[in-house]
């Protein structure tokens, strides 16, 4: 017996059906694969599916933001279990705070950032996301030094003040000198050095900035010899900076040439002078007098700084106590005589109308 397989037409369009699905399946997979879309795809045609038919299934994956490990800190700002964005915010804000500075007493509260300084707070979290467990990590900070000094400039302007030197005035017809005080300067390249340090190293504690003392150039013991002359009492006063050492009797310009009033000083000394009749109406015709007993100017000159003035000798004796000279001041030629060892050009003079 011979066995023949028959031939059944009925499974004809069963395997053409089964091509075109198979074909629709590697289509679609290959468009969307193109599309970076797929994560994950099933195909499956179904025994009870219509012919042509094909199913998708895509599955996406979340990805939740890292943290950083437990117990770890930038410039010791605790950023552990942030996620990144929380750690750069937390450290921006904490370098944020201001610098407590004193200068001369004052308090000031300057911001970093007008101190020239700046953070790169995210590349010290990106290395804080690897670090371990309790790591201290370090921020790079940066300070612009032409900010610094200008802002310590700014403040030693403030509260630097210079040295005020002693002053000699009259005070109740008497030379009184003040005391004067030193100055205060502040130390700048120091400042800057300080200020930058605490910058770097992210403190915040208060920071004391030093000034150097600046000694003034003139105290009271750099006094000696001050002259106050009373025109209406006709009296000089010799002091020793503020202790009165002698009083003298003298004669004082008539009410037509009178002593001028004010401030002057010693400006020229001459032994045994000769006297020289000045440009004035009561001087015409008069001749120079050499030294000697009929010298006016006696045998000592001390002229001051108003212009013809002086303090001098005289050799009419009995005009001391007066009003009567053409505007110098005459003394005895004993009294003239130890002044003028007494007094140095510079020496103070004041002429008061008392």
């Amino acid at each position: 017996m011979r066995l023949t397989r028959r031939y059944d037409p009925r499974w004809i369009p069963r395997i053409a059906d089964l091509k075109r699905a198979a074909l629709i399946s590697i289509v679609l997979l290959a468009a969307c694969a193109g599309a970076g879309m797929l994560s994950a795809a099933v195909l499956a045609a179904g025994k009870d599916d219509p012919p042509g038919t094909t199913t998708t299934t895509t599955t996406t994956t979340t990805t939740a933001p890292a943290t950083i490990p437990a117990g770890v800190t930038i410039a010791g700002v605790a950023v552990g279990g942030m996620t990144p964005a929380q750690a750069v915010a937390a450290l921006e804000a904490a370098f944020a705070a201001p610098l407590p500075i004193v200068v001369a007493g004052h308090h000031l509260a300057p911001t970093p950032t007008a101190l020239g300084a700046s953070i790169e707070a995210q590349k010290a979290v990106e290395r804080a996301q690897g670090a371990e467990a309790g790591t201290s990590i370090q921020v790079l900070v940066s300070v612009r030094l032409e900010r610094l000094r200008a802002y310590v400039a700014t403040i030693a302007q403030r509260f630097d003040h210079p040295p005020h030197d002693s002053q000699l005035v009259l005070r109740h017809l008497k030379p009184f000198i003040s005391k004067g005080s030193p100055g205060r300067v502040l130390d700048r390249p120091a400042a800057v050095r300080a200020i930058s340090a605490a910058l770097l190293q992210n403190r915040r504690t208060e920071l004391v900035l030093r000034s150097t003392r600046k000694a003034q150039a003139v105290t009271r013991k750099d006094f000696g010899s001050a002259i106050v002359i009373r025109r209406k009492s006709n009296r000089l006063y010799l002091y020793n900076g503020m202790r009165q050492i002698r009083i003298f009797g003298v004669a004082t310009g008539q009410d037509r040439y009178p002593t001028p009033l004010g401030r002057f000083e010693i400006v020229v000394k001459w032994r045994n002078p000769w006297w020289y009749p000045p440009a004035s109406p009561w001087a015409k015709g008069e001749k120079p007098i050499p030294p000697g007993p009929g010298n006016p100017l006696g045998t000592r000159w001390m002229g001051l700084s108003a212009a013809g003035v002086g303090i001098h000798g005289t050799n009419n004796e009995s005009s001391i106590g007066y009003s009567v000279s053409h505007g110098c001041i005459r003394m005895h030629i004993a009294d003239a005589e130890w002044l003028f060892n007494r007094v140095d050009i510079g020496t103070p003079v004041f002429i008061v109308s008392a």
